[in-house]
C-alpha cells in the first residue's frame, strides 16, 4: 500500500518530500530499508525491550536524577544507534528520557530525518496522535469500522465509502462552514445539525426547492452552505 500511494503522489507531484509516520506496530525493516532505498523519510515508534533499554540508561538515569533533586517531571532527549537482531544494519533511534512520579517512562523512534531530536519527537512524532482523532471521527461518525463482510474487497469498498463522505464533509468545512460555529465541529455534528433534517422536497423540471422548518435552527448557516456551494 505505501509502495502504490508513493507511486501516485510522486506522479501528480514529483519533487514532493513523502515522510511516512507510524505507530510501533510498522516497525519492519524490510519497510524500514524500502523508505531508505526511495528516499522517502520515515519515522516510527520503535517498542521497549531489554537492548534499547540500556542503550537509554544514562538518558533515564539523568531525568531520574532531575527529578529527585527537583520534584517535578522531567524530559530529557537523546538519540542511540540501534539495531535489532532482525534488522540489516542500524539506524538512528530518538530517545524520550521522562520521569515522573510514577517513575520512568521512556520512549523511542527510530528515524532517517535530520533534525534535533526532541523537535523531531514533539513537532513531527507527535502530532501523529492529531491524525489518529481524525480517524476516530471518520470511524465514529462515518462508520470506517463496519467492515464486517466476509470478502476483503467488500470491506475496503465500504472504508472507500467511508473516506470520500469524510472528504466531502472537510472540504464543506473549508469551503462552507468558515467563520460559523461549525468551522471546526465534527462530522457526526454536521450531519446532525445540517444534514439529518426533516424537509419537504419539492422537484420540477427546472429546480428542486427544499422546504425547512421555520424553527429549524440552523437556517442561517444552512443557507450559507447552499450559497457557498452554488457560487463555487
Amino acid at each position: 500500500m505505501l509502495k502504490f500511494l508513493v507511486a501516485r503522489l510522486r506522479q501528480a507531484w514529483p519533487q514532493v518530500k513523502i515522510i511516512f509516520r507510524g505507530d510501533s506496530g510498522f516497525c519492519r525493516w524490510r519497510l524500514l530499508r524500502w523508505c531508505e532505498a526511495q528516499q522517502v523519510g520515515y519515522i516510527v515508534g520503535l517498542a521497549k525491550n531489554p537492548r534499547v533499554l540500556g542503550l537509554a540508561q544514562r538518558f533515564m538515569e539523568q531525568a531520574q536524577t532531575g527529578f529527585t533533586a527537583q520534584q517535578q517531571k522531567q524530559r530529557l532527549f537523546g538519540e542511540v544507534k540501534y539495531r535489532a537482531e532482525t534488522w540489516d544494519r542500524e539506524r538512528r533511534v530518538l530517545v524520550k528520557a521522562e520521569h515522573t512520579d510514577k517513575g520512568s517512562n521512556p520512549r523511542f523512534v527510530v528515524t532517517n530525518l535530520e533534525g534535533e531530536a526532541q523537535s523531531l519527537y514533539d513537532g513531527m512524532y507527535c502530532a501523529r496522535g492529531e491524525m489518529e482523532n481524525r480517524i476516530k471521527e471518520q470511524q465514529l461518525g462515518l462508520f470506517a469500522d463496519r467492515t464486517s463482510c466476509h470478502g476483503w474487497w467488500a470491506n475496503q469498498f465500504r472504508l472507500l465509502l467511508s473516506s470520500c463522505a469524510y472528504v466531502l464533509l472537510e472540504r464543506l468545512r473549508t469551503l462552507a462552514l468558515a467563520g460559523t460555529e461549525l468551522a471546526r465541529a465534527q462530522v457526526s455534528t454536521i450531519r446532525l445539525k445540517l444534514l439529518k433534517i426533516g424537509a419537504v422536497v419539492l422537484r420540477n423540471t427546472r429546480q428542486v426547492r427544499l422546504l425547512l422548518s421555520s424553527s429549524y435552527p440552523y437556517q442561517a448557516i444552512f443557507g450559507q452552505v447552499v450559497k457557498a456551494l452554488d457560487s463555487g
